[in-house]
């Protein structure tokens, strides 16, 4: 019989809240085996990270929690203090989504890495510091000696997960807890993480326990996976069975959400709305005390778009290619050198004051994260609004009644206008993002990864919602992203960009049929032919 690392048993977890307790996980059982690697799937809310959590009493004083967890045939609910202590960090260590919130920002990787030896093997100086190296050499950081005293915000992102697994295995554990630990990142580096976490399996003998919403993720780490939703696990078995013949409809729903098909075909004799030519964006590097300008961050070299009524420009690459850099330079916020900005037929790099005020009504973003983007002191109305009270309500409409609308529009309840970003979920908060940039009737709006954040079931939703307002109003979008498969949906043209530069560009099916340069066909072969396990 195999030997399990970790036993739950009827796990229900609850929160206390103003006298009653609420309930978040309703009797979970699952096992994960000596070796083995078992992912939680399900949708955000579904208890994943709350039964994970709990493994080890991580969930705070207003927990409540009854049934069983043993580690190794060990009972961890109700444990004493310092048994959890001892197990935490030293047999179950977790890595996290952000590794930018879970890594202290004042405190250098040697100085975060070390505190957990010195804590657990009580490991210091050289002995300390010989150990860290040979960490960071196993996670895949070159030139680990130069990395000793940089700090968090120093190193890309790959760069930083990589520390937090580093972190995680300095002392030798038993059963690592994965939760979301790509999402945020490139799909060349979230192949990587990947890769080197199933290598760091076979060759450490670890045990894993792995928290994800993307099932294509889940195929090709996972030995064994659980759905869960609302809080119970509706089912689990081996991958393999799960994939090729899912018994529940939850799981049927899961696996059928990719976005698919294409974009609608662009009207004919459609207008071109935006066109940049050989723009440049070049961030100078100063040094001395006069701030002698020394060389330049060549942030964006060179890029020549058009984009047309109702069709949408996808641009992919990898963190620091110049996306984000280059839509905000079209937006003008920020400066820009070289080549000019051409909306409807203007240059608008010389626009001040309040004919920029004017050309910003045409030009909207949605962000990334909706719940940075949302004030949490605004009402969902009052964020919809807010573009409204800048740049004029239409005459003889009242402003309630143009949130209503425009709320209807995106798939919102207008009798939810007067709650607030906390009291939605992450999809409606999304919207509640589109609902704000479109109440404005723009022509040209720009997306910056607005679905990497969301479930797979969502990103469809938001996906469908996009090329729905596309199709009604003629939007000119600019499509932002690392994920390709969202892109492929979602785009007409695709542009390529790495370290500033335009690698490719052309027609969507063009582009994903037959990638012309080495650097997008290691981009399709990472988010669409991932290595196995």
């Amino acid at each position: 019989m195999t030997e399990n690392v970790l036993d739950v048993r009827d796990l229900k977890v609850g929160f206390r809240q103003g006298g009653q307790v609420v309930p978040a996980v309703h009797g979970v059982s699952f096992s994960v085996a000596k070796g083995e690697t078992v992912a939680l799937v399900g949708e955000s809310g579904s208890g994943k990270s709350v039964t994970a959590l709990s493994t080890v009493a991580l969930l705070g004083p207003n927990a409540v929690l009854s049934g069983s967890i043993l580690y190794q045939g060990r009972e961890m609910i109700g444990a004493p203090e310092p048994v959890l202590r001892e197990v935490r960090g030293n047999d179950i260590s977790f890595i996290f989504q952000e590794p930018m919130t879970s890594l202290n920002p004042l405190h250098t990787i040697e100085r975060q890495i070390g505190e957990s030896l010195a804590l657990h093997q009580g490991l210091t100086g050289q002995a300390a510091r010989a150990r860290i190296l040979e960490l960071l050499t196993k996670v895949g950081i070159n030139d680990p000696e130069t990395r000793l005293g940089a700090y968090p915000h120093q190193l890309s992102g790959g760069q930083r997960q990589r520390i937090m697994i580093a972190m995680a295995l300095a002392n030798g554990p038993e059963l690592l807890i994965a939760d979301e630990p790509t999402t945020a990142l490139d799909v060349t580096i979230q192949a990587q993480i990947l890769e080197l976490l199933a290598e760091l399996k076979r060759n450490e003998g670890l045990s894993m326990l792995f928290i994800s919403h993307d099932l294509g993720i889940v195929r090709r780490i996972a030995d064994r996976v659980c759905v869960m939703q609302g809080g119970k696990i509706v089912e689990q078995g081996p991958v393999a069975d799960i994939f090729a013949n899912p018994q529940h409809p939850y799981t049927q729903k899961l696996l059928a959400a990719e976005p698919k098909g294409v974009a609608d075909p662009v009207p004919e004799g459609a207008a071109e709305i935006l066109r940049t030519d050989n723009l440049r964006v070049w961030f100078p590097i100063q040094k001395g005390f006069l701030r002698r300008t020394v060389g330049y961050v060549k942030a964006v070299n060179d890029a020549s778009i058009s984009v047309r009524a109702g069709e949408t420009l996808g641009i992919v690459g990898e963190s620091g290619s110049g996306k984000t850099t280059l839509a905000l330079a079209i937006m003008r916020l920020i400066d820009s050198g070289g080549g000019p900005i051409t909306y409807l037929g203007r240059d608008i790099r010389p626009l001040a004051g309040s004919d920029l005020r004017r050309l910003r009504r045409d030009m909207q973003i949605v962000f990334q994260d909706p719940f940075g983007s949302l004030s949490p002191r605004m009402s969902a109305e009052e964020i919809i609004a807010e573009g409204l009270g800048v740049h004029g309500v239409e005459p003889g409409r009242n402003r309630r009644e143009m949130v209503a609308e425009i709320m209807e529009e995106v798939g919102l309840d207008p009798a939810t206008m007067g709650r607030f970003p906390h009291e939605f979920s992450g999809g409606q908060r999304q919207r509640i993002a589109v609902a704000r940039a479109i109440i404005l009737r723009p022509k040209v709006v720009v997306l910056d990864e607005p679905t990497s954040a969301l479930d797979m079931t969502v990103q469809v939703q938001i996906v469908e919602l996009l090329r729905a307002l596309q199709r009604k109003h003629g939007l000119a979008y600019l499509f932002i992203s690392h994920d390709l498969r969202v892109v492929r949906a979602l785009s007409h043209k695709v542009m390529v960009m790495r370290a500033g530069d335009v690698v490719e560009q052309g027609p969507a099916e063009q582009i994903f049929a037959a990638p012309q340069t080495d650097y997008t066909r290691a981009l399709m072969a990472a988010a669409f032919h991932p290595a196995g396990r």
